[in-house]
């Protein structure tokens, strides 16, 4: 294979890496600014933007280049596409990380998030944080039963999302309407932070193997069971027939 080539493809995944970073401490320290009033940091974050936009702008040139001049086939097909793709998830990411930070600047000096409904938004951004750190893992060796775990482990951020919901709308809400809007939005910027991260473990395995993830997961439940058959087959065959053999 080109030197050149194979550098191109090795300089968009280097892309992803540095967004992959980037939306991870964004995440980090925009929840930091919420739950702890900091506008210093809050306004960092805000003003990072620009930062995710030309990475972005950077890997996206990257994808282009290699789609019209080097033409790739199958898996580096899969690889050029799906991290376009990821490309527009990161992106996605660092926005939300942003929206996390403006509400923190824009209820400074006091905290947007009720004393008691602090420890739930902590642990969805921790999930999130996490997320993000196993996605960049992901990005570097393409596990496809990585990438399965983070699709799975999704559920927890969608519980917390749902049972903040439940509460802000009970009859005894014992905050104001401004605050119920408030946790509502930073559950939902941090459950779609997720998503995001969700969608890349997806994107990932459909790059190793060219196949859906549901299809992958089939495909890798019949080889076990087929398996698993033939090691009994096998064992009755030992049992009873070994002898003959």
């Amino acid at each position: 294979m080109r030197t050149a080539y194979r550098d191109q493809l090795n300089q968009l995944t280097h892309d992803l890496l540095l967004m992959a970073d980037f939306v991870r401490t964004s995440m980090e320290s925009a929840t930091h600014a919420l739950l702890h009033a900091d506008l210093a940091e809050a306004e960092r974050i805000v003003g990072s933007i620009d930062a995710i936009e030309d990475l972005r702008e950077q890997a996206d040139t990257a994808a282009f280049e290699l789609l019209a001049l080097e033409a790739p086939v199958a898996r580096d097909l899969r690889q050029v596409v799906a991290g376009q793709r990821i490309v527009g998830n990161l992106t996605r990411m660092a926005a939300l990380s942003v929206h996390v930070a403006k509400m923190a600047r824009r209820r400074h000096p006091n905290i947007a998030v009720p004393e008691q409904l602090r420890p739930y938004i902590s642990e969805m951004s921790r999930l999130g944080v996490g997320a993000a750190q196993n996605v960049k893992d992901i990005l570097v060796s393409a596990d496809t039963d990585k990438a399965l775990r983070l699709v799975r482990d999704d559920d927890a951020v969608d519980d917390i999302h749902q049972h903040i919901f439940q509460l802000t709308t009970q009859r005894d809400w014992p905050y104001t309407v401004r605050e119920a809007v408030d946790i509502t939005l930073l559950s939902r910027f941090l459950e779609r932070y997720s998503d995001h991260a969700v969608s890349i473990g997806q994107r990932v395995v459909f790059m190793v193997t060219g196949m859906r993830p549901e299809d992958y997961i089939e495909q890798q439940q019949t080889e076990e069971e087929q398996l698993k058959q033939n090691h009994q087959f096998d064992e009755i065959k030992r049992r009873y027939f070994g002898e003959f053999g």
